[in-house]
């Protein structure tokens, strides 16, 4: 499925909730889905009945946009989320949480996880010392995130780095603010994984 490079917040309107993927922006009172809170297109403000189908497609189109990934990455990420053990659905939630991309952006490290997607294809972190720039690579409790020196004389970076620590940051990740670094300190729990999504729905959606 071919990546979506069109204006996000055309995404937020046809969801019909806010998904955040802007920044800062998705918090002031420029954000498109504030003005217009409904669907985009010709027939955008109407009122329609959603199918139980529907209704289902919707919440996994909205973890979909929300982590930035497309259809084919998603249902991998569904099958194994099936394979393990445990509920389903929290499974699923859990792996995109581990993403390298969500946990830069949950660090505070990008304001968004499509700018924190970015950073990382631009080798701007290490793991564990390492060099590592595949944004979907799942870290683990233990692995280290940490910027490189050379990407500290960055403008942008260094006006994100600058705000660092402003964020609520997960239970399951410590900061290191003086190094740069964030650490896994355990896996996130469904319930402070702030999303609007009732990941049950997408069970019972590829369960078809």
């Amino acid at each position: 499925m071919a990546r979506y490079t069109g204006p996000v917040c055309r995404l937020c309107r046809r969801e019909g909730v806010k998904l955040f993927l802007k920044g800062d922006r998705c918090y002031s009172e420029k954000c498109a889905f504030e003005k217009r809170a409904y669907a985009p297109g010709q027939h955008g403000q109407r009122r329609s009945k959603q199918s139980e189908y529907g209704i289902q497609l919707r919440e996994k189109q909205k973890a979909r946009r929300i982590y930035g990934i497309g259809e084919g990455q998603f249902r991998k990420y569904f099958k194994e989320a099936d394979r393990r053990k445990g509920v389903t659905g929290e499974n699923l939630i859990v792996q995109l949480e581990q993403r390298f991309d969500n946990i830069v952006f949950r660090a505070g490290f990008a304001d968004s996880r499509s700018q924190a997607r970015q950073f990382v294809r631009h080798n701007h972190f290490k793991v564990n010392g390492k060099k590592a720039n595949i944004p979907s690579m799942l870290l683990k409790v233990g692995d280290v995130i940490q910027l490189k020196e050379g990407s500290k004389k960055s403008v942008v970076i260094k006006t994100i780095v600058d705000k660092l620590g402003q964020r609520n940051l997960p239970e399951w990740l410590n900061l290191d603010a003086e190094n740069l670094a964030v650490k896994i300190v355990a896996l996130p729990a469904r319930e402070n994984v702030d999303i609007p999504v009732s990941e049950q729905l997408i069970v019972e959606l590829y369960s078809r």
